[in-house]
């Protein structure tokens, strides 16, 4: 007796929803998909580039050579990146541990590649590597290969996702 006649026909309406809605959702489901590929390529971004700038901070003021100062942005790019992803998941209640198997589950193809195209750029423009702090072209180098890591990663981040893998698991503890 609850149920009126409004409330049965809201029921059927909603039970037969019209076979457009179907596409409508498909094709909000693929811009979600880049979107949230974008997102998740732009939080491995900041605990990389965090790292990534830090590393060549502290490689160049110390003046060490070339390849330690690669080493050094590296370790603490991923140092970072997985750090960021276990904030939020141990804010979701997850122990240490497990927390930890998500951030590298989530985020360590995402950073592997990130890492090689920001590396790759610092070393192959002429002179950004031997550039000082106060240099532009140390800075202008490091800011172009966030920006072609952001750009290269997205994709990658994208079909893995889409997969059910890296950023995706991480996903169920937001």
């Amino acid at each position: 007796m609850g149920h009126t006649a409004h409330d049965h026909s809201h029921e059927h309406a909603h039970q037969h929803a019209p076979a457009h809605a179907h596409d409508t959702h498909g094709h909000h489901h693929r811009h979600s998909s880049w979107r949230t590929a974008a997102q998740a390529t732009l939080h491995c971004l900041t605990g990389c580039a965090i790292g990534e700038v830090l590393g060549m901070v502290i490689g160049t003021a110390a003046g060490l050579h070339n390849a330690a100062t690669v080493a050094v942005s590296i370790a603490l790019a991923f140092v970072f990146g997985y750090a960021l992803t276990m904030r939020g998941v141990l804010r979701a209640g997850l122990p240490v541990r497990q927390a930890l198997g998500v951030a590298l589950a989530a985020d360590t193809v995402s950073i592997a590649v990130m890492e090689l195209i920001d590396n790759t750029v610092m070393v192959g423009v002429p002179g950004a590597m031997d550039a000082g702090l106060g240099d532009v072209l140390f800075w202008v180098s490091l800011a172009l290969s966030l920006v072609l890591a952001f750009a290269l990663t997205t994709p990658v981040n994208r079909w893995m996702i889409g997969r059910g893998k890296g950023h995706a698991v991480v996903h169920a503890y937001h």
